[in-house]
């Protein structure tokens, strides 16, 4: 499962889609052999923005390579939320959190097959809404990786061809 902030900081600094188009073909690829999936909750989360990257994201053959063909699992949304943050987060709190929940709660689904991948480092000393997506992740016994990691698990290359 794909954070938004995986795809936004790779667009944003290290493979631009005019620099590094394979990143981008990669992704698709990935994306229709199924190793690489975005919620609904995290597409929407890209999609609502003005950029290249909500752009690529909207059309419908890049979409559905890579979004994920289920419904959230709504008593492990409340799982990832009670124990991975606070059983009792206020409204602004909740706010706060935003849709890590949801990507949290699709990897609960199949934890010895499904990981979280995100930008975010762990910080154990952050509390409640502040916490952040691997020490929630640690907490639930899912695991959490960075973008890196999964380059090098799914062997991406400039040189990569379909």
């Amino acid at each position: 499962m794909l954070d938004a902030n995986v795809l936004i900081t790779a667009n944003n600094l290290y493979y631009e889609f005019a620099r590094v188009p394979e990143f981008w073909d990669w992704l698709l690829h990935m994306g229709e052999a199924g190793h690489i999936k975005l919620p609904i909750e995290v597409l929407e989360e890209i999609i609502s923005g003005t950029d290249d990257l909500s752009e690529w994201l909207s059309q419908k053959e890049n979409r559905r390579s890579l979004e994920l063909a289920e419904d959230v699992n709504i008593t492990f949304v409340q799982q990832v939320i009670n124990k991975g943050y606070a059983p009792d987060l206020s409204d602004d709190e909740i706010e706060m959190i935003g849709r890590d929940p949801f990507l949290i709660a699709y990897a609960l689904v199949d934890p010895a097959e499904r990981c979280v991948v995100t930008t975010e480092v762990s910080k154990p000393s952050k509390q409640r809404a502040n916490r952040h997506i691997p020490d929630v992740c640690k907490t639930l016994g899912v695991t959490s990786v960075d973008s890196f990691h999964l380059i090098r698990a799914l062997n991406f290359s400039t040189s990569w061809r379909p």
